[in-house]
Order: C-alpha cells, then sequence, then structure tokens
C-alpha cells in the first residue's frame, strides 16, 4: 500500500504525460523513417544492437534478442530476414563454437548510418524530456 505521503503533484503528472507523449512520437518517427528506408523498425534496431558493444562490430542472436527484450526464436527469424535483404550475415563464432555472431553488410550499414543520423536531432529532444520528467517537471 502506498503511503500517503507519497503524493504525485499536477506538475509532475503534466511532466510524465509529455514524457510519454514525446516517447510515442519518438517511436513513431523511428517507425517511419525505418519504413522511408523499405525496412521494419525492428530490421534497424536489429542493426543497430549489432554495433552495441565496445570493441566489436558484432552481437550474438541472444544478446541481439536481450537488447530488444524479444525471445529467441523471434530474433532467429527476424535475423534470416535482414540476411535475406542483404543487410546482415551470419558468421560462426572464433571463440565460441556454440555461439553465431551477426555482422552488417555494406548496405545495412548504409541503411543504418543514415537512419542514426535522423535519430540524432530526436534523441536529444527526447533525453531534454527524460531530464524534466525525473526532476518532476521543475
Amino acid at each position: 500500500m502506498a503511503n500517503p505521503r507519497d503524493t504525485i503533484d499536477k506538475q509532475h503528472l503534466e511532466a510524465l504525460s509529455d514524457f510519454r507523449f514525446r516517447l510515442r512520437s519518438f517511436l513513431r518517427f523511428s517507425e517511419d523513417a525505418a519504413r522511408a528506408e523499405g525496412i521494419t523498425v525492428l530490421q534497424y534496431q536489429l542493426m543497430l544492437h549489432t554495433q552495441a558493444f565496445p570493441g566489436r562490430e558484432w552481437a550474438t542472436v541472444s544478446e541481439i534478442a536481450e537488447r530488444l527484450q524479444a525471445q529467441l526464436h523471434g530474433v532467429v527469424a527476424l535475423v534470416s530476414r535482414c540476411e535475406e535483404a542483404g543487410l546482415v550475415k551470419r558468421k560462426p563464432s572464433t571463440t565460441d563454437r556454440r555461439q553465431v555472431e551477426i555482422h552488417l553488410l555494406a548496405a545495412g550499414r548504409r541503411k543504418l548510418e543514415r537512419l542514426a543520423l535522423l535519430h540524432k536531432s530526436q534523441v536529444a529532444d527526447l533525453a531534454e524530456v527524460v531530464a524534466l520528467a525525473s526532476r518532476g517537471g521543475a
């Protein structure tokens, strides 16, 4: 049960509402931008997550699944669709034969770079809203 002293003021609710609105607007922007590139937002995210780990240019299927918060079998199917589209390539791991590395191909890198540039200012705007909402709208 909530402590009666744990109240939320209207200003905080307004900031939280604005955050949710801007987050959804960002997601919509991302979906539209990916679609304009001829891919799905999940394909964009998969390509982005292949570049998420310092010191390497690839990710495993399980790492991508964790980043996407998705089931492994669904990510395997997504990788297959990206591979068929010429965006990524599977490579057996040289250190662990049980794992498969997902690498960007040139076409995937070009799409990813274009989309990442488009997202840059959107992310900055969203960061400002996050900061405001975390301060309770103050």
